[in-house]
C-alpha cells in the first residue's frame, strides 16, 4: 500500500529545548536516528525521558535548537507540519466527532482531491485491514476506545504517508485491550509495508511492535538495537536496570563466564554486546532470575511472600544484603529461610559503571 522510496529517515545531532524557570531546558540533547523505509522503530523511555520531543520535532511540531532531520536525503528545516508527507497518530486518536468513521478515515484524501469512487474504495480496504468492516457509517461517538483508535489508524494510513508517527497510540486502553491491539497494530504495519517511529514508555508493547527499539534515557538515545538483542545484550546498568533486571551483583568476568556469589553465568546468556572485557563485571538479575531449590543452592532469607499470576514470589535478601524476587511453585511458601538457584539464561552481564 505505501510507495516509500529513498534513504528513510535521517536524525544527526537532534537538539530540542523547551523553556524553563532559569532558560531553556534540554529536551533532547544531540540524537542520532535513523529509519530506514519499511522498518518500525519504537522509542522507549520513562516519562521525561524526551522520546514525544524527538517525534515532534521530527514531525514539525517543536522547533529544533540544533541539528537536522532528513528524509530521503531532503532537509526538512522549514519543511511545514502538513507538507512533509508524514502521517500523525496520537493517544487520544483526535477524531471529528461531527464526521462518521468513512468520514475521518476518508478526510486527508478528501483534501487531496481523490476521486471520490477512488477514496470510497480505499476507505472501506482501510475499515477491512483494521477490523471495521461495515463500521463506516457510524457516529464515531458510538464507537469503544479500541474501535477508536482503529479508526485513528486507519484514517492514519489512508494518505499513504512516507513516515507514520505514533505518539503512544494506546497508552489510554485497558491492559488486556492495549495487549491485543498491540499484536493488531504490528500485523498491520507490517502488512502495509509503512515506515514508523513509534513511541512508548511499554516495554512489551515496544519489543512487540518494533524491528528496532531505541531507548532513550535523559534527552539521549542510550542503545538502538533488535529487541531480542536489547533483552539479551544491554549495553550497560543503565539501559538493563530501567528493562527490568537489578539487583546487580559484582561479578568477575574470565575464561569466557562471570562469576558471582549465586553462581557462574556464561557470557553467551548475555553481556554488552558479548564483549565484555576479562575482570570486574556486574549481573543484573532478571525477575526470574531467583528460582527456589529444593536441594542445593545459596540460603536467602525471606521477607515477603506474594501470589502473581499462577505462582508464589519470594522477596529475597542475598548474602549482601541486597533484596530480590525469587520464583516459587504455584502454592504458598510459608518458611522464612529457602535456597535458591540463579538461572543463567535469566541474567545479564554488563561491564562496571565508570566514574
Amino acid at each position: 500500500m505505501v510507495n516509500n522510496e529513498g534513504a528513510g529517515l535521517a536524525v544527526r545531532d537532534l537538539v530540542a529545548t523547551y523553556p524553563g524557570a532559569d532558560g531553556p531546558a534540554t529536551a533532547v540533547a544531540g540524537v542520532d536516528l535513523d529509519v530506514p523505509v519499511g522498518e518500525v522503530v519504537a522509542l522507549l523511555g520513562a516519562s521525561g525521558s524526551g522520546k514525544s520531543s524527538l517525534l515532534r520535532a521530527v514531525a514539525g511540531l517543536e522547533p529544533v535548537a540544533g541539528g537536522t532531520v532528513r528524509w530521503a536525503g531532503r532537509d526538512l528545516a522549514g519543511v511545514p507540519v502538513h507538507l512533509r508527507g508524514f502521517g500523525l497518530m496520537f493517544q487520544d486518536g483526535q477524531l471529528f466527532p461531527h464526521r462518521s468513521v468513512a468520514g475521518n478515515v476518508g478526510y486527508g484524501l478528501a483534501m487531496a482531491r481523490l476521486p471520490r469512487a477512488e477514496r470510497r474504495r480505499r476507505v472501506q480496504r482501510l475499515l477491512d485491514l483494521v477490523g471495521l468492516t461495515g463500521f463506516g457509517p457510524r457516529a464515531v461517538r458510538t464507537l469503544s476506545g479500541g474501535q477508536a483508535q482503529r479508526v485513528a489508524l486507519a484514517r492514519a494510513l489512508a494518505p499513504q504517508p512516507a513516515l507514520l508517527l505514533l505518539d503512544e497510540p494506546l497508552s489510554a486502553l485497558d491492559r488486556g485491550l492495549r495487549e491485543h491491539l498491540t499484536g493488531e497494530l504490528r500485523d498491520i504495519l507490517r502488512a502495509t509495508g509503512t515506515t514508523a517511529l513509534y513511541v512508548t514508555h511499554d516495554h512489551d508493547e515496544a519489543f512487540t511492535v518494533a524491528d528496532r527499539v531505541a531507548v532513550m534515557i535523559d534527552g539521549r538515545l542510550a542503545q538502538v538495537d533488535a529487541p531480542d538483542r536489547l533483552w539479551r545484550a544491554p549495553a550497560g546498568r543503565e539501559v538493563a536496570a530501567f528493562l527490568g533486571y537489578g539487583p546487580f551483583l559484582p561479578a568477575q568476568v574470565t575464561d569466557g563466564a562471570a562469576r558471582t556469589a549465586l553462581g557462574e553465568v556464561p557470557l553467551g546468556h548475555g553481556g554488552a554486546g558479548g564483549a565484555v572485557p576479562p575482570g570486574p563485571a556486574l549481573l543484573g538479575l532478571a525477575p526470574t532470575a531467583l528460582r527456589v531449590s529444593g536441594d542445593g543452592g545459596i540460603p536467602v532469607d525471606v521477607a515477603a511472600v506474594r501470589f502473581r499470576r499462577g505462582r508464589s514470589e519470594l522477596d529475597v535478601v542475598l548474602p549482601d544484603g541486597q533484596r530480590a524476587t525469587a520464583v516459587a511453585g504455584p502454592h504458598p511458601v510459608a518458611a522464612r529461610r529457602v535456597r535458591v538457584r540463579l538461572d543463567p539464561a535469566a541474567a545479564v552481564v554488563v561491564p562496571t559503571d565508570r566514574g
